[in-house]
């Protein structure tokens, strides 16, 4: 006799949750799919069915805890039924499913799909709606084009419906079959040791039809291909690496069903002068040494094709960042405006004539620590540190 609950692994307490959850766990690995020839797992797998059949019940589980198992065969559970209680194993098994997909026809498509079963039969066979095929398309744009918006043109090549047999396939509607084989359900009824499963129909296909003569324009792929411009609205803000979705610019649907979508993948150029990073966008301004010293004013040239006079203060170091509000990349998904960071790059003078370099020895001795606080800051530190 088994105790239900170490079959499961579960305690006594267990809610019907984690009873749910144990058993999910415990069917997959001990699947007779999963272990062909094994009779060991599936005789688990029969005995966690089994458990899983009476505590997952509030009635039945409250009658085992009560009597144990003579207690359900006297309420009835045993008799002439198949698998401890189903009528066979694919039904325990559906009944598993239908734990987590709810009624049998959602439940049998998690089934099918967890298993590995093929979907098929029903009366629909292959002829549900499906949508077609999407495309995908690479395109490079400018720096300038990603900052302000864009529209590109860009050929794409596509299967349509074909416009003689509008998608059928067969060069009249009369000559579309039912399959013999599968009797136009698109399964067949396979037996695999405990279940009985249907597969799809190997002549059909799934569809539940033949085409007895075949479209002589599309030779009976039902597609025609067509090449054909499509503009591309590019939004300002765009970063390499984003994708847009154009939804019907794929392949024409199936059976019906709606056409697939073209996916663009965008790369943006690199800029000689800009740089991005996030929504800002950095450049960097080279200033004399004068420049610096004195402070000046300068024109700056911005990525919507107009100058800004940019005050560069007295006293300016190299590498100081200098901000302005509201001139970098708008935000692609209209979340505001980034800035324009100006890096200040003080150049050093060079090739310098005797009497330039007369100036700037006059220039050195007349400076002293109150014209260069971070010089004195510096060497006063390493006194320190050498003492």
């Amino acid at each position: 006799m088994s105790d239900f609950y170490k079959v499961l692994g579960v305690s006594k307490d267990a809610s019907a949750e984690e009873i749910k959850k144990a058993y999910r766990k415990l069917a997959v690995q001990y699947h007779p799919d999963k272990n062909p020839n094994d009779t060991a797992a599936q005789d688990k797998f029969k005995k966690i069915s089994e458990a899983y059949e009476t505590l997952s019940d509030e009635k039945k589980r409250s009658m085992y805890d009560q009597f144990g198992e003579a207690g359900l065969r006297g309420g009835g559970m045993g008799g002439s039924s198949g698998a401890h209680g189903f009528s066979s194993m694919e039904e325990a098994l559906r009944t598993f499913m239908g734990a987590f997909g709810g009624g049998g026809g959602q439940g049998s498509s998690m089934f099918d799909n967890i298993f590995g079963f093929e979907q098929g039969g029903g009366g629909g066979g292959g002829s549900y709606p499906m949508q077609g095929a999407s495309k995908k398309l690479q395109l490079t744009i400018d720096f300038e084009e990603a900052a302000l918006g864009v529209t590109k043109e860009a050929i794409i090549n596509r299967n349509i419906a074909c416009s003689k047999c509008e998608g059928r396939g067969a060069e009249k509607a009369s000559d579309i079959k039912t399959c013999s084989t599968c009797k136009g359900s698109g399964g067949v009824q396979q037996t695999r040791g405990f279940f009985s499963m249907t597969t799809t129909c190997p002549t059909c296909h799934g569809s539940g039809s033949m085409i007895a003569k075949a479209c002589s324009k599309c030779h009976g792929n039902g597609k025609d291909k067509k090449k054909e411009s499509v503009q591309i609205q590019i939004p300002a803000g765009i970063d390499s690496g984003m994708r847009l979705k154009m939804s019907g610019f794929g392949d024409s649907g199936e059976n019906g069903g709606p056409a697939g979508d073209l996916y663009v993948y965008i790369t943006v150029k690199p800029h000689d002068m800009f740089k991005r990073e996030g929504d800002d966008v950095y450049i960097d301004l080279p200033i004399t040494f004068t420049e610096a010293a004195l402070g000046v004013k300068k024109e700056i040239p911005t990525l919507f094709k107009e100058a800004f006079l940019l005050t560069i203060p007295e006293g300016t170091a190299s590498g100081k960042i200098l901000r302005v509000k509201g001139k970098g990349f708008r935000n692609v998904h209209g979340n505001g405006t980034g800035d324009l960071l100006v890096r200040i790059n003080v150049e050093t003078p060079v090739n310098l004539t005797s009497a330039q370099k007369k100036m700037f020895e006059d220039l050195g001795v007349s400076l002293n620590s109150h014209n260069s606080p971070n010089t004195k800051s510096f060497f006063e530190k390493i006194k320190s540190f050498i003492k």
